[in-house]
């Protein structure tokens, strides 16, 4: 007589049998070296940039073509099998992690720039082209794509879309939504969608706004027509010192107040300088507690006179030390340790947490000086790196994640950062989405009336939920969970979700 099965072990079969299926069926419209099943070749897929949460995938895709595409999706589809889109990985808010029941679908493969058209302004690339592959295909042309994460060294196009990223010229030039004309891809059910148009405007509902930023919960993109922009004549950057959070907070308001809008309007807090100044070389004052970096591009004529101004306002708010770069190497090596802020944390912690929440930019020094309290709350270090200019802010939370009481302090360091910005006026992601990391702070942002709306939403183009589910949008179930959590912990009087 065989013994019964244990809970474990009857999971363990579903899983095995599941797979056995996904992998015969996709087998038919796929190479062998595209399909990967095994521990070894699925565990690299594991996680994205957030790296403290991890799910082994059971089956990773890498489709070459989109009829490919569009048959793992079908197949998905009729089995009833959730699946994640994967770019470069490079995400920082668990978004491309995988489903344990479910398929991963990797883009990477999708790397070629089909069209780039001066006249129009434009480029046709694949989703799996590098961010700043597109500005280097078009230089030649004399123009640029503008949007510039720190990481578009490696980063995605459709991985932009994604998350609407932004970067350190998003002030002036915009986000992901603003540079771009058109997005192609499939619904879950393998079906062609296009989101755009050729055209400068569409008829009927600006559906491209819905999908970008959509997180991949709405389709799966794989060709993209972004707008480019000439090259500017010339740029110069300032770098300002200040010796109080305060006023360096207070003087990105006052410049944007003076009718200014920089190019590019960043600052770091001396905890970041420091870890940067040690990695690049830079040139940063390490005495001061912030320092501003404030560029403008344009004719010649424009950058002097917006140059003077902003030094003007910059001095007048309580700049201890001003300087102007006078050579692109010098600005380019402004830049440098604001480009490199993540892996320059990366050497002085063994892991960091990076949050993404969005203030007003009046509320700039009131959330430092917020965050420099928690520090001693949970007893964690945190450097802060950040767009000033649209008040999107970027704490790297600093840990061991090899001990789980740090991650755990970790974690709610994190959700009390992006709750104390809901709480001042913001919101709970600028650029990095919600992915896994956000769920929670989610549910103090928006009623359950709001997000019953946001899967409507997501039910329009994914009746069965399948695309990246688990993600994103949370359940009335956690917000009632998580109310309850904040109750036992002093912060509200009842679970009365989202206010405080």
């Amino acid at each position: 007589m065989n013994a019964p099965t244990s809970p474990d072990t009857n999971a363990l079969l579903e899983r095995a049998e599941l797979q056995a299926r996904i992998v015969s069926q996709l087998a038919a419209h796929l190479p062998t070296h595209a399909l990967l099943y095994q521990n070894e070749d699925t565990t690299p897929y594991e996680c994205d940039g957030l790296t403290a949460y991890r799910q082994r995938p059971l089956v990773v895709a890498l489709p070459e073509t989109e009829a490919q595409v569009a048959a793992v999706l079908k197949t998905c589809h009729a089995l009833n099998v959730p699946v994640v889109a994967r770019g470069a990985g490079t995400g920082l808010s668990g978004g491309a992690m995988p489903h344990a029941m479910g398929v991963t679908l990797s883009l990477a493969k999708f790397n070629k720039i089909l069209k780039i058209d001066k006249r129009s302004r434009t480029a046709v690339v694949q989703c799996g082209v590098r961010n700043l592959a597109i500005s280097e295909a078009s230089a030649p042309y004399g123009m640029y794509y503008a949007p510039d994460p720190s990481s578009q060294i490696a980063c995605t196009i459709g991985g932009n879309v994604a998350e609407n990223s932004g970067g350190v010229h998003c002030l002036k030039y915009g986000l992901t939504l603003h540079n771009i004309q058109k997005v192609r891809g499939f619904t879950i059910e393998g079906e062609d969608i296009e989101f755009g148009s050729d055209a400068l405007d569409e008829p009927g509902y600006d559906l491209l706004s819905v999908v970008v930023g959509s997180e991949g919960m709405l389709a799966v993109s794989t060709e993209v027509t972004v707008k480019l922009i000439p090259k500017p004549q010339l740029a110069r950057c300032i770098m300002a010192s200040f010796d109080d959070i305060r006023k360096a907070g207070d003087a990105v308001a006052q410049v944007i107040a003076a009718g200014i809008i920089p190019a590019g309007l960043e600052m770091m807090d001396k905890p970041m300088t420091v870890a940067v100044e040690d990695f690049v070389h830079a040139g940063y004052d390490l005495t001061a507690e912030a320092i501003l970096l404030c560029e403008s591009d344009g004719t010649p004529e424009e950058v002097e006179e917006e140059i003077g101004r902003m030094s003007a306002v910059l001095t007048a708010a309580g700049a201890t030390r001003i300087s102007v770069s006078n050579s692109e190497a010098e600005r380019l090596r402004f830049w440098s340790g604001r480009k490199n802020a993540f892996p320059a944390s990366g050497r002085i912690s063994p892991d960091y947490m990076c949050m993404d929440s969005t203030i007003p930019r009046k509320r700039v020094a009131d959330i430092l000086l917020a965050i420099a309290e928690m520090e001693k709350k949970y007893q964690l270090r945190c450097a802060n790196v950040f767009h000033a200019g649209d008040g999107n802010l970027h704490p790297l939370i600093l840990f061991d994640a090899n001990d789980p009481d740090q991650l755990h302090r970790c974690e709610l360091f994190g959700a009390d950062i992006l709750e104390t910005s809901v709480a001042m006026g913001g919101t709970v992601t600028g650029e990095h989405g919600v992915g896994v990391e956000k769920l929670n702070s989610m549910c103090v942002q928006f009623s359950p009336e709001e997000n019953a709306q946001m899967f409507a939403l997501k039910a329009a183009f994914d009746t069965q939920g399948l695309l990246n589910p688990g993600k994103v949008i949370p359940t009335l179930h956690r917000c009632a969970e998580y109310g309850k959590e904040l109750v036992r912990a002093g912060k509200v009087k009842h679970p009365d979700l989202p206010r405080f």
